[in-house]
């Protein structure tokens, strides 16, 4: 268990909050990239098998292939308002290239509204993966949201891929949420003519 007794350490060691945090591209638009320990076909395992992605992100049902139905079922003890509104993503998957590229749209059981698309790309580089995750068509009001739930995913996915023990979701989301309104508000300011 070394990353739940360290877990605020390890986060208060980070150099720059904007080192590891994404980026939100514009209003609708949060990017993520991440150097994870390789090979590759080991992240593509954790973009795609069920089990593997169960234990990052959500339970899962993908039919991987271009147009399959993709549905993420989140576990949501941390968070009870996202248990009573299903925690039930679905979508379509839109780009299928082994072990390259994932992307499938983003329907929100919890809010309706968020009608979004998610890509996963990787490329080998030495002996790691760089994962760039790129998160579009979201709500504006919702960015902040979503770049901390992403950011918080990713660090529970390198943590595993590290063979460590990942952060407490909840506390990391709580953690990084006021870096991301602060950045979403900057944007949201900088958009007005």
């Amino acid at each position: 268990m070394r990353w739940l007794p360290n877990w605020r350490k390890k986060m208060s060691e980070m150099k720059s909050p904007l080192a590891e945090f994404g980026t939100l591209l514009d209003a609708h638009t949060v990017r993520f990239e991440r150097l994870l320990p390789g090979p590759i076909e080991r992240v593509w395992a954790y973009l795609i098998e069920p089990e593997q992605l169960r234990t990052w992100l959500a339970d899962s049902t993908i039919d991987l292939r271009v147009d399959g139905a993709v549905e993420l079922r989140f576990d949501v003890d941390e968070v009870p308002e996202r248990r009573k509104a299903g925690a039930i993503n679905r979508g379509r998957v839109t780009r299928y290239d082994p072990p390259y590229a994932l992307a499938y749209t983003w329907c929100d059981a919890a809010d309706v509204t968020v009608d979004s698309h998610v890509t996963f790309e990787l490329e080998t580089v030495g002996a790691k993966v760089r994962l760039v995750l790129t998160h579009r068509r979201l709500p504006a009001r919702m960015n902040a949201s979503f770049g901390s739930g992403w950011h918080t995913h990713l660090a529970i996915l390198q943590a595993r891929l590290q063979d460590e023990t990942p952060p407490p979701f909840l506390a990391l989301y709580n953690h990084v949420m006021p870096s991301y309104a602060q950045a979403a508000h900057n944007l949201s300011n900088e958009e007005v003519p």
